[in-house]
């Protein structure tokens, strides 16, 4: 992610909290379970030893070498890496959905669904369509049941929420089945789970006349720092979250089966003096947590270094806080305002030394606690790879950790897509685009997917050419094209259509898009040496992640890298080791091969039909799947096609792509629905029901390569 552009988070303008909740859904009109006593907190593993839950997710943390001359990120993590494969296993056949960015792959892997069923399938930030065609921003950081935030204007025309199912309500919060069980869950910087900024998120949990929107406007730094990016949500019980400690109401209006009685702590200034009462909250070495501006309290979320990050952990862990969520902030960036290091730079290789001594101290500390692999699960996780936009590192063959490296060429190649489309293509239609190696691109109007203004944009833009600075070659920008056709496919489109955009743009991944001069008088790409490291497109090294797990009911396996899985699938294997249950049906599958014998249900060990459905069900219906990446080329092919006399080769595809994508949603109902039968339900999948299954997706498989 790294540094303001990506998260696009510290917004301290004041917009007023719009549109009222939906209530009543509920997905199975069961209701919610009675709450567990006061100071318990029962989770339901297989043998009964899973007591506390630690989830870490780093911002672009890589297992394999970027520069195969130098150790990757966690070989220089050995304190984190020898812990994973001596104890666990680490996944290293992992993938994230589309498109691949901080945002919608946390989210992905806290629900275990992709983003058109929670709402948020695109960038840190977006554009939408208002009804008359214009467009405005929407930033995908904020609280779960905030509106859209949109930091540009005080009257936001889309009031749903920001976190939305496929039937247009508040997406189902992953906390709520710790909760229900008596356990308080603890977030640390974590996607939409805490406060993310204080413009929406202040008025929708304090409210608009609150003593915390005073704060805000007298004092915004100090508010950020107050109530943003760390929060507790607790068991409907606990004494932890009460109003005397400054705990609100947790409100989550259309979650299933009701959730009333509960109450969260919103923010450093309520949960510091939780779990550190004896003085301010310090990181792993010590030093007072602050942001850089010398506010005492949440750093920020480019502020997230490892030992700041799992302090809080630790802390959280030792005073009655037994689930906690963390994120860690990149290593690749010289926090907070860059620039970015290349893959050995001696800035690159010092951060991951901080990490690593980070990560050293953090399980001696919960060892003494009594926190380890015998009573804990541990997942750890990246949300995305990311690609390295630059030219060799010198001196030829340095590793970094001897030798520094050094790079004359480093940056991801800004490109202004606007003045290019006018110089090389002669296109001049009003849009505007979310900025990206993935542009989400919005013409004004919101014009028809046929449209032929769609159309000769769309084909303009497959068009473009760039020298590149770095190399000095000429390079076709465009890789890939999606339009709302393909992007169903991909599981990008919403309840919320005017999220939608005209079409998505996959580029060459040096490349960083954005809406600039109608014309290259000044330079249209440049390199750029404060980023670095793009994310968002489609190619391996960006879609490719990792998964590591150590616990009870967790094999010791070290590497396994021939399970293919992605961010949909931590949810439920998650459920399944620790007896919880969510309320709807997730996108992912429990990753059982990884799990020790005496934790895999027996209805997932009763023939080998649970595991060939689980397989093949990833590959047609995982957003980076075999299906989704050959449907993606298809499409590609057919938008490239056709011209404004003659667009049947467009059409054609367009019918043929809709066809599959309703097949493949149909089939993979009925896949998911007989694989959390067996993972929750007890119920086996035959070998006749599987073998049915299996023939029809590779069928479904079939149609979609002959495209």
């Amino acid at each position: 992610m790294g540094i303001f552009r990506r998260r696009l988070l510290h917004l301290a303008a004041i917009v007023p909290l719009v549109g009222a909740a939906f209530t009543g859904f509920s997905t199975n009109g069961s209701a919610a379970p009675a709450a567990p006593s006061a100071g318990t907190c029962v989770l339901n593993s297989a043998k009964g030893q899973v007591q506390h839950v630690i989830n870490v997710q780093f911002d672009n943390t890589h297992f394999t070498r970027d520069n195969p001359n130098v150790p990757s990120d966690l070989e220089q993590m050995p304190n984190l890496l020898n812990f994973i494969e001596s104890n666990g296993v680490l996944l290293s056949n992992h993938h994230t959905p589309l498109i691949s960015h901080t945002a919608t792959d946390i989210l992905t892997s806290f629900t275990g669904v992709y983003g058109d069923k929670m709402g948020v399938p695109v960038s840190n930030s977006f554009r939408y369509f208002n009804p008359d065609g214009s467009t405005n921003l929407g930033v995908s950081f904020a609280y779960w049941t905030d509106p859209l935030f949109d930091p540009n204007t005080s009257t936001p025309t889309d009031t749903r929420f920001n976190m939305l199912t496929a039937d247009g309500h508040n997406a189902p919060a992953p906390w709520v089945p710790y909760t229900r069980a008596g356990c308080n869950v603890g977030q640390v910087a974590t996607a939409n789970t805490v406060l993310e900024n204080i413009a929406t998120d202040i008025p929708t949990v304090f409210g608009a006349g609150s003593p915390q929107a005073a704060e805000v406007t007298a004092n915004p730094g100090q508010a950020f720092a107050d109530f943003v990016g760390i929060g507790v949500h607790c068991a409907a019980a606990s004494a932890m979250c009460s109003a005397a400690n400054g705990g609100e109401a947790d409100r989550l209006p259309d979650e299933p089966g009701g959730y009333s009685g509960f109450n969260g702590l919103f923010g450093h200034k309520y949960v510091a003096p939780q779990i550190s009462p004896n003085g301010p909250m310090t990181d792993l070495d010590g030093n007072v947590i602050q942001d850089p501006n010398g506010h005492v309290g949440f750093p920020g979320f480019d502020g997230m270094a490892a030992s700041v990050s799992l302090s809080y952990v630790a802390a959280m862990q030792e005073h009655g806080i037994p689930i906690t969520y963390a994120y860690i902030s990149d290593a690749h960036d010289a926090h907070p305002n860059g620039p970015a290091f290349g893959p050995g730079s001696a800035g690159y290789v010092a951060a991951l030394k901080a990490y690593d001594t980070a990560f050293g101290k953090f399980f001696q500390r919960l060892a003494g606690d009594g926190i380890n692999k015998s009573n804990t699960l541990f997942v750890f996780t990246a949300d995305e790879g990311d690609h390295f936009a630059g030219g060799p590192a010198s001196p030829a063959g340095c590793d970094g950790v001897t030798t520094p490296c050094t790079y004359s060429k480093i940056g991801e190649i800004n490109t202004n897509y606007t003045g290019l489309l006018a110089t090389e293509q002669g296109i001049t239609t009003p849009f505007n685009v979310h900025g990206d190696d993935a542009p989400t691109v919005y013409i004004d109007g919101n014009p028809a997917p046929a449209d032929p203004l769609a159309r000769t944009f769309e084909r303009a833009s497959s068009e473009l050419t760039a020298v590149s600075p770095i190399t000095g070659n000429t390079d076709t920008i465009t890789k890939f094209l999606a339009d709302p056709v393909e992007m169903k496919a991909l599981h990008m489109v919403t309840a919320d259509p005017a999220r939608t955009p005209t079409f998505t743009l996959f580029a060459d991944p040096n490349y960083f898009l954005f809406h600039g001069a109608p014309n290259c008088n000044s330079p249209c790409v440049s390199e750029n040496p404060k980023f670095a490291w793009n994310h968002g497109d489609v190619q391996p090294e960006i879609v490719t992640t990792w998964l590591g797990m150590v616990g009870p009911g967790v094999a010791q396996l070290g590497v396994d890298s021939s399970t293919w899985s992605d961010h949909t699938d931590i949810r439920p294997t998650l459920m399944l080791l620790l007896g919880l249950k969510d309320d709807y049906s997730h996108d992912g599958r429990a990753l059982t091969e990884d799990l020790s014998g005496f934790a895999r249900p027996a209805a997932t060990t009763m023939s080998g039909g649970f595991i060939k459905v689980a397989r093949m069900y990833k590959q047609i219906e995982a957003t980076v799947g075999d299906f989704g990446l050959t449907t993606l080329s298809a499409s590609t092919r057919g938008i490239e096609s056709g011209s404004s006399t003659d667009d049947s080769g467009y059409s054609n595809m367009e019918s043929q792509l809709s066809s599959l994508t309703s097949q493949r949603d149909a089939l993979a109902a009925q896949m998911i629905s007989a694989l959390e039968g067996a993972e929750f339900n007890g119920t086996p999948i035959s070998e006749a029901q599987a073998q049915m299954l299996v023939a029809q997706g590779q069928a479904l498989l079939d149609a979609a390569h002959a495209l």
